[in-house]
């Protein structure tokens, strides 16, 4: 089990949007900081990508809270968006294995998580992924 070094207020006790959504709207911002320094303590000591999850950090926060995750579905646009969204969905304790051999998936896999909707990679799938969804519904 990996916790954060950063005290954690909120993250340590959130493993499912379930649990997020049981938190007070004005704590969301809270959350938003100890899910970026999580995230940056892990990407500091392995390896991943920064910039697109912490630039998506309250989208994400804000998604699952008001979304009813896992059945109301999320497709990310690119799958270096999805750190937060990892750590969210059931797999903080095994983020830090994020990459890694044996590790979990860097971008979202649908065989690791019933929140992981669609397999999106490096770019920019994310429409075309929502239409081809979408279509068979209609």
């Amino acid at each position: 089990m990996y916790f954060c070094d950063v005290k954690s207020k909120f993250l340590n006790h959130i493993n499912s949007p379930k649990e997020l959504r049981l938190l007070n709207q004005k704590d969301l911002p809270q959350l938003a900081r100890e899910l970026r320094e999580f995230i940056i303590d892990i990407v500091a000591t392995k390896e991943g990508h920064l910039g697109a999850s912490l630039g998506v950090v309250e989208l994400t926060i804000a998604l699952h809270y008001v979304f009813n995750t896992p059945d109301d579905q999320l497709i990310w646009d690119v799958g270096h968006q999805a750190y937060g969204h990892k750590i969210l969905t059931e797999r903080r304790e095994n983020f830090h294995t994020n990459r890694q051999l044996n590790g979990i998936s860097g971008f979202p896999k649908r065989s690791e998580s019933v929140y992981d909707t669609f397999g999106v990679g490096h770019a920019s799938t994310s429409i075309s992924a929502a239409l081809g969804w979408q279509l068979p519904q209609n």
